[in-house]
């Protein structure tokens, strides 16, 4: 065990870079009301805003979702954190919508460099035969990143000064800090091959893959879709509805379904990669319940719990969905087939966000946010049934 102490502490650095960038990414969703308020634009906008990340982070997987399997993992994530420090700053500037944009795009460029990359990458660090924890390690860095942003954020917003510069300027110091430590890490990738070897991928898998692609993507897609509208609207949820202004709190709640997904996640050793999935869906269903009563009944017991119940699900539906996927991917394309699933988890977070966006105009918030339950009730159930009807088996 001893023997190994090098190599998971590599393992675990690399999940600390990991979560600085993912953090990065959600920084902004506790002060959406601050800049409405500053800038004068409508929930729409802020589901617009939002969404630009997503479709940041779908672009780069696809056209450069394989570019760390040839030019290496250090410097395909170096390049993500040098994009996700040019948001922070953007974020620093903002006098304007563009400004926004502009910071939600460049974020969405760097997790879209992470997200199958850090993946794999935390992967190949660890010890031979750890690959179930290291799943966890890259799994929850992810997770356990996007719910220390709006945490971060949340704090320094109610309790220090600068609400709207501060959080970017922490921000930029761990960037830097992450970025000394990858300098200092291993690469992992052996054979390297030049940048311009790297092609633009079409969503396609090899052969081995398919059969375990479909379901997990399902599922995955459907967490997806309850974190992106829980990070895009819940904040103005609870100042409208709930006339809740404590940026702490918002930051808070929206927290808790990231770190409920990491404890997801950790289950999924206990319950098994199987049965995960079928169960990580029924919990779903019920945060999306809950939820929807949170909506009617103006409560806010019921939005932290939805938080809860809907985190935990997407957290062993997501791991569970990520472990049997790079479990039956081939080595030299797993950086590849894992962006490719992120694809569809992230076209989850974009399209139901600027659904509701849009409803938001015609039918309330609330509305807007029932006919999205309902939405994602049908499809999460469906998946359930489809799981139970054709489960996942693997290994890992």
């Amino acid at each position: 065990m001893n023997g190994d102490r090098p190599g998971w502490l590599r393992c675990l650095l690399a999940g600390a870079v990991f979560a600085v960038c993912m953090a990065g990414t959600t920084l902004p969703t506790p002060l959406y009301p601050l800049y409405q308020a500053k800038l004068d634009f409508s929930e729409l906008t802020v589901t617009v805003v939002y969404a630009v990340y997503a479709f940041a982070v779908i672009g780069v997987l696809l056209l450069a979702g394989n570019a760390s399997d040839a030019v290496g993992r250090r410097l395909v994530l170096l390049g993500g954190l040098g994009f996700s420090a040019a948001s922070a700053v953007c974020f620093l500037c903002a006098t304007g919508l563009g400004w926004l944009y502009a910071g939600r795009l460049l974020s969405g460029l760097s997790a879209g460099l992470f997200t199958g990359a850090a993946t794999a990458y935390v992967m190949e660090l660890a010890p031979r035969g750890g690959a179930s924890r290291a799943t966890f390690v890259a799994t929850a860095a992810n997770m356990g990143g996007l719910g220390c942003g709006p945490l971060l954020a949340g704090l320094l917003a109610q309790y220090a000064p600068w609400p709207l510069y501060l959080p970017f300027v922490v921000h930029l110091a761990l960037v830097a800090a992450s970025a000394a430590v990858l300098l200092r890490l291993p690469e992992t990738v052996r054979e390297l091959r030049p940048l311009r070897t790297v092609r633009p991928q079409r969503p396609a898998l090899p052969a081995q893959v398919r059969a375990v692609f479909g379901p997990a993507a399902t599922a995955s897609f459907v967490g997806f879709a309850l974190f992106g509208v829980f990070t895009a609207v819940s904040p103005a949820f609870l100042a409208q509805s709930l006339d809740l202004h404590d940026h702490a709190v918002s930051g808070l709640v929206v927290a808790l379904a990231f770190f409920s997904s990491t404890a997801g996640q950790l289950a999924v050793g206990r319950i098994g990669v199987g049965r995960s999935l079928p169960l990580g869906c029924a919990l779903l269903l019920a945060g999306l319940l809950l939820l929807a009563g949170a909506l009617h009944g103006n409560l806010l017991v019921l939005v932290v719990l939805s938080a809860l119940v809907g985190g935990a699900g997407q957290g062993l539906a997501f791991r569970g969905a990520l472990s049997s996927v790079a479990a039956a991917s081939p080595a030299d394309r797993r950086a590849a087939v894992i962006s490719t699933l992120f694809v569809v988890a992230y076209a989850g977070i974009s399209v139901p966000v600027i659904g509701v966006g849009l409803l938001t105009e015609p039918l309330g918030l609330e509305g807007a946010g029932l006919v999205f339950i309902a939405c994602m009730g049908v499809l999460v159930t469906t998946a359930a049934l489809y799981l139970l009807r054709r489960p996942v088996r693997t290994a890992a």
